[in-house]
Formats: structure tokens, sequence, C-alpha cells
């Protein structure tokens, strides 16, 4: 039976604390001539858990660390794999198991030694052995090795589509780094990157200067890709933990970019020494159901956590105005060739009656789910409190444990210590760059099924093919339930009038941009 109207209202109303009327959406002004030098202060989320970026896909990790580090590739302005360590794009033998790559010449490290081919490859091997993307892809290659100064070769068991869009990627990610400082456990960060990092102190700021020999790729800015000029000479990075502080100072300017922002704030910035940035679709909240250890290991208790949940009262929730939201089932929205209409069967019943059923036919002995939430992302929290009200409903038990964003990235890497935590991603480029696909991502989806859907999908030579098996991959999600995707939403910073150049994306990044 699902939650009669007045029940519902009482604990979206318990989650939101207030309603939102819709409200319109500013526009961004800036300026025209660069000027070099200042400094920036960003206020982020919270303090990262580490600056290693392939030993984490926490985006906080990746927004710092992308200033530091770079990849052999990255994306630009329309989300195409593009060059950036590389010279170009892999050169690829017919059979698609042979990818050669040239590497750019006279790239730099933060300590002054040239980049090599052998940095590379131990970078890369490292990242094959360290990183839940780079593990991913180590399945199905068979080698990696210089063929010269300025050349690698990455030899694969199959061919494997993915694989420039997992070296691309900013966090998990494949940076290159001098070989020699490379270690389990980085006690140097040394990159290649715009900026080098000066200064840590922790829970109080992360500064980054300016890295005087940068060789930055020729041209113009194209997204992540192109050129990345350094106008800045310092960026400093700043944890806050309390979404309401981040507000406060966005509305007082204390800050020249202040991340994650409720959106119910945007009202309250009209007026204020900030403006408005908004990225729109930005991406997809879910609930990641630990498959390994558990309650949740259990397939017939996750179809019931499934069944139980609405998924519309979470978003209403959480983000208030239909303007800042969409209720969507499946991982691409429309707009993405990887959209598709495939989720309607399991998502948004709340349906607690048919959820029981489920939950008494499985029988486990505690059902007492243990709820990872964070409210340094305040719409993690208040889709928390809304999916807590449906799962009790359901005839679960839930401890809801809410900690701090790093806390919560530590201990989502052990399976003993919770069933379900909530996270999001922005839409990616490549269904392969979701962390569901590594079985060493926290929640660890590890099947039959699961292989099966994703090693048809991943060996798949044409866009054609590709699409129609990310209809088999999606299936399989939906049955199996490794996550629950709760729907889509749009994402709100804010900026100081003063901060120019800035493009709205889903990691921020500072290059590119000066201080008038």
């Amino acid at each position: 039976m699902n939650f009669s109207m007045t029940r519902r209202r009482s604990l979206i109303a318990m989650a939101m604390g207030g309603t939102l009327g819709a409200v319109g959406l500013p526009a961004t002004v800036f300026g025209a001539t660069p000027v070099k030098g200042g400094i920036i202060s960003v206020a982020t989320i919270g303090e990262p858990p580490t600056l290693d970026p392939m030993m984490s896909t926490a985006d906080l990790v990746g927004i710092l660390t992308q200033h530091i580090f770079e990849t052999l590739y990255t994306f630009d302005a329309k989300w195409n794999v593009t060059p950036l360590l590389a010279e170009s794009l892999p050169q690829l033998s017919a059979d698609g198991k042979t990818c050669d790559i040239a590497l750019r010449k006279g790239v730099t490290f933060h300590d002054g030694s040239a980049m090599s081919s052998a940095d590379v490859v131990a970078s890369l091997k490292r990242w094959t052995s360290v990183a839940s993307r780079g593990k991913q892809a180590a399945g199905v290659i068979a080698d990696i090795e210089a063929t010269g100064a300025d050349g690698i070769r990455i030899t694969l068991k199959q061919p494997y589509a993915p694989l420039t869009a997992l070296l691309a990627m900013n966090n998990s990610a494949a940076v290159i780094m001098p070989a020699r400082k490379l270690a389990a456990t980085l006690t140097e960060f040394i990159g290649t990157g715009p900026y080098q990092l000066k200064a840590r102190v922790p829970d109080q700021y992360i500064q980054l200067v300016r890295f005087a020999a940068y060789k930055s790729r020729a041209g113009e800015p194209d997204g992540y890709g192109g050129a990345r000029k350094q106008y800045l000479d310092e960026i400093r990075f700043v944890p806050m933990t309390n979404a309401n502080t981040r507000l406060e100072s966005a509305i007082a300017g204390q800050y020249d970019y202040v991340d994650s922002l409720a959106v119910e704030s945007l009202s309250k910035l009209k007026g204020s020494k900030s403006e408005a940035v908004i990225l729109k679709p930005f991406g997809w909240p879910r609930l990641v159901l630990n498959t390994k250890k558990g309650l949740m290991a259990d397939q017939k208790v996750r179809q019931a956590a499934q069944l139980a949940l609405s998924e519309e009262d979470m978003l209403y929730a959480a983000f208030g105005d239909k303007n800042f939201y969409a209720v969507d089932a499946d991982l691409y929205p429309k707009g993405f060739p990887w959209a598709t209409d495939l989720g309607g069967a399991v998502y948004n019943k709340g349906d607690a009656t048919g959820a029981k059923k489920l939950l008494d036919a499985a029988n486990p002995k505690d059902r007492t789910i243990r709820l990872l939430t964070s409210q340094q992302y305040e719409f993690h929290y208040k889709m928390a409190l809304v999916a807590n009200e449906y799962f009790k409903a359901a005839g679960f038990k839930v401890d809801m444990q809410v900690v701090d964003w790093a806390t919560l990235v530590q201990r989502r890497a052990n399976p003993d210590l919770w069933d379900i935590f909530i996270t999001h991603s922005p839409f990616l480029p490549e269904p392969a760059l979701i962390d569901f696909p590594s079985k060493d991502s926290p929640g660890w989806w590890d099947t039959p099924r699961r292989d099966k859907a994703l090693n048809a999908f991943n060996e798949a030579r044409t866009q054609d093919e590709r699409l129609k098996l990310w209809a088999e991959v999606q299936k399989a999600v939906f049955d199996e339930v490794p996550f629950i995707k709760v729907g889509d939403f749009n994402a709100l910073s804010a900026r100081s009038p003063k901060l120019q150049g800035l493009t709205p994306a889903p990691w921020p990044y500072f290059w590119n941009t000066w201080k008038a």
C-alpha cells in the first residue's frame, strides 16, 4: 500500500524545512580582457580524503588534483576525448588490440625533471594496480610498454572501447607522475599541471601556485582540453563542510568561488555579492547498495528496497522546484546518445506492501539498514530522510549514520561498515566512466549477468552495437539492483563577479580564469 498524501507531505516537509517557488536563472557576464596575477579562494564541501587522484573516485579529489596532475587525454567542450599529455589520439591496430600513443615532447614535472615514456609506463602500471578505474581496465590489458622515448604501447587481450575515456577521467585517474616518486602511498604530489602544491594545512586550506615551467597545449581553450592558461598566481581551496556556512560566505562575497550550494539558495543569491553558476543538467544522485556483505548482499532484499522508494518524493524533498530536477529512471536523460526508456517497471513505486512481501520472502535475520550519508551535500541528507521513512514503512529498520564526506569516503571502502550510502555523479560522456562497472568500486557488484552484459558492451566495435548493448546493461542494473538512481538534477554554485573566464563544469577548474 502506498503512503497517504498527508504522510508523504509531512515527511517531505521534514526533509525540506520549507518550500521553494519557481525562480528565474540570472545571466552571467564575463570580462573580455584577461588579467595576469592575483589569488583566488575556493570554498569546497570539505577536506579531501587524499591528494592522490588514483586512489579516489570522489569528485572533490578530482576537482583539486586536476590542477596539479594531468592525464594522457581529457574531454573537450563537447565531451569528446582529446589529447592532453598525449600528442594525438591513439593509433589502433585493425583488430583493436594494439594501442600506440605518441607523447608530447618538452613536458616538465614540478620537480624540474622531463616527462618520459618510462614515467608514463610506470604511472599507468600503478593506475592498473591501485585505482578502481585502472583495475577495471587491467582485466583487458596484456601489457604496457615504451616504444621509444616519446611513445608507449598498450596491448589489449580483446577490443576495449572505453579505454581512452578511462584514461581521460580526472578521478580514479590515470595521472602521470615521475616514476621515481611512485609509491603505494604517495609522500610527494608532483605532476605536470599548470599549478603545483605549495602547502596543505588540514581543515584550513590547500595552496596551489603557478608552475612557471608549465607547457600548455597550443590553440584555444576547449572544455578541459586545449590551452590551459595560467592567469592566476595562486589558488586556495578552503574546506567548508556546512552548507549554510557556504551559502552565507557566498552572499557576503568572502570567496571567489563557492561550490555545491542547495538549489533553494538561488533566490538568496539575488542582490548578494556573488552570482549564481548553474549547470543544467548536471547529474544523478543514487543510493549505492552493498552487494558484498550484510543485509543488501541478498538480491531479493535489494529489490525490496528498490520497490519501497518514491524517488519523486526524494527529489522534491532535496530540490523543491521542478526547475531543478526531473523524475527519470534511466541512467542517461534525453539528449544523450545513451538515453533509453527501460526503468519504469521498478522506479518510483513507493510500494510498501509489495516491498514488505519481498522482504518477508527473503527473511533476513536482521532487517536494519545502515544508511550512510553526509550533510555536506545537503541534498543527500534530505533524500536520506525521505528514504528512511519509506524503508521503515516497508518493514526495514534504519540506522542512519550522518558523517562528514571524508569519513563517508573512507567508511564506504569497508564492506563491513554499511549497507547503503548516498552519492551522486555528473552525467559522463562514456558509461564505462560511471564507477559501477568496476568490481572494486564500493558496492562490489560482481555477478555472471553483470559480466556478460558489460563485456559485450565494452567489446563492441561500433557505436550502434554499443547503444543496443547498453540497454542490456541497464536491464541488469534494474533487476540486480547494485544501486538505485533517484533522478536527474541541476547544480548550483556561486562566483564573485571579479572571477572572470569561468566555464560552468561538473568539476570546476580555474586555469583560464582571472581576477578582474
